[in-house]
Order: C-alpha cells, then structure tokens, then sequence
C-alpha cells in the first residue's frame, strides 16, 4: 500500500499508511480543519503535516482518538495546534511515553523512542462540538472498550465517523488494554447515533473510518459489535464457571492469541475505568 488520501464525503478524507494499515483522518472547514491521528513518530507526523498542507492552507486543530503510540507520536510535527483527547488520554501521556515507547518497540518503530509525547491541552468528557466553519464536528466518549479513553470523531453533514481502534478491518479488535465487557456497549452506542441512523435512504448511507483497514458500513460494524458481544459472553461464562477455555477458544469468533488476551482483561488485568472529574473538562 502506498501512503494516499481517500475521500469518503466532502471534504472529509482518510489517509492510508503503509505502518500497521493505520488510517489518519482530515475533515475541512470554510475556516478550518482538523487532523484525526498523527501516526508513530516524528518523521511520519510531519509526512502527514505535509500531505495536510497539500490539500487545505487553512489552520488545523488535532483530536487523538486514543494513546497508542501508532496513533499519537507523530503530534509534535504539527504543533502549534490545539490538541484534543479524553482525559484517559491525557493522563496517559502526560506520564511521559514510557507504555508508548515499549509498544514502539515491540512493533519494531524504533524511532518513536526519540519522540515525548505531546499532552492534549483541551480535554472531552463526553461530548464536545468544533466548528470548523460551515460544519460541526463531533468528539464523544461513548464507554470503554479498546482503551477507557476512546473518543471517536463524527462528521454528521457527511454521514462518517472515524471510529479509532473500536472497530478494526485489518485485523481482529486488539484487547491488550482493552474492557471487553463493555467493549459492545460502547459500539452499540456509536452505532445508535444519528450521524449513523438517520442517513437519506438514496445515500449510499454512512461511512465508519477503523483506525486500521480501509473504511466499511454500518453492517460491518453491527457485525464486528455482534462478534465482540458474542466474545464477552464467553468471557463471561468462563468466569462463572459454566464454559472452560477450551470451550471458549471453540466458539470465539476470533482467534486463539485474541481470545486469552480478551479473557485476561475481562478478568485479572480489567481495571474500572477512568472516570472524567467535571473540574478535568475544558473542551
């Protein structure tokens, strides 16, 4: 694959990256613009700062839809900007990059190593609106699930909504931080939204943008919701007692190495969740 945009409603494009299948996000105002993502490091953040520039000169802000290293390392190319994010994220962060840098390694991205993290100076609690100029953009937290500071990015004049890594393509959905209890809630959530709902029966109907993979409908994503519920269930009932795991590997719909990752978190390694202080909401 080759580094290129894809439009999937006026002015709101998604750019395709050859590392990890990543997909970064542009929507673009009469006045503005803002800049979904800013993939692994330095050098690819200010690729895409460049690309950017290539399509709009208007000034941009920035949302992180979460605090994995492949999807934050890169903002510093494109500071000055506002930078928006979840408080989860935030928190994250602001802690330095350490989590960031291992996950780097681990993946083979040893030039994010050089790079500290950027921490968001505007934080969402639930919901904020940006008016880019002639269009509202909408940031949400809608529950846990790949993380507990998921926001996802909604674009209703155009029928999109870039959804971060709550629905994958490219792969199985990744619960190494994941809450897979609540995980379907939350997609269930976003799939109930009216950018998603309410759409012209002539349209070719909504977009959803996964933060890795090329962009599907809402049936893919009511699929993928059906999968993750099915999954939690199993979860479930292995804690209770009434499913061993073998039995649980047998009926997942993901493979074996997702599974006992997802069982973990819905176990020993589930944390609750951030909450948001009302004190911690500037945006």
């Amino acid at each position: 694959m080759t580094d290129r945009w894809v439009e999937v409603g006026q002015g709101v494009l998604v750019r395709r990256h050859d590392e990890l299948d990543l997909s970064t996000g542009l929507v673009i105002g009469d006045r503005g613009c803002l800049v979904i993502d800013t993939r692994c490091d330095l050098g690819q953040g200010a690729e895409l700062a460049e690309a950017v520039r290539a399509l709009t000169s208007l000034p941009w802000q920035v949302v992180i839809t979460h605090a994995h290293f492949d999807h934050c390392l890169g903002t510093a190319a494109l500071l000055p900007a506002t930078v928006w994010a979840h408080l989860g994220c935030r928190d994250d962060l602001a802690a330095g990059g350490a989590r960031q840098h291992a996950e780097a390694r681990q993946h083979g991205f040893g030039a994010a190593e050089q790079v500290r993290p950027v921490v968001p100076d505007r934080v969402v609690a639930q919901r904020s609106e940006l008016d880019l100029g002639g269009r509202q953009v909408v940031l949400a937290h809608l529950g846990p699930g790949h993380t507990d500071h998921d926001l996802i990015v909604a674009v209703p004049d155009a029928g999109v909504v870039f959804a971060g890594d709550l629905v994958e393509q490219a792969a199985p959905p990744a619960f190494e931080d994941a809450f897979p209890l609540h995980w379907p809630g939350t997609v269930s959530a976003m799939l109930a939204l009216d950018v998603l709902t309410r759409w012209p029966t002539h349209s070719k109907g909504p977009t959803v943008v996964p933060g890795h993979g090329h962009p599907v409908d809402r049936r893919f994503v009511t699929t993928q919701r059906d999968e993750l519920a099915d999954l939690a269930a199993g979860c479930q009932a292995v804690v209770a007692g009434r499913l061993d795991i073998a039995g649980l590997l047998r009926r997942s719909p993901f493979d074996a190495a997702t599974t006992r990752t997802a069982l973990h978190r819905a176990t020993a390694g589930n944390p609750t969740p951030c909450r948001l202080r009302p004190a911690d909401e500037t945006g």
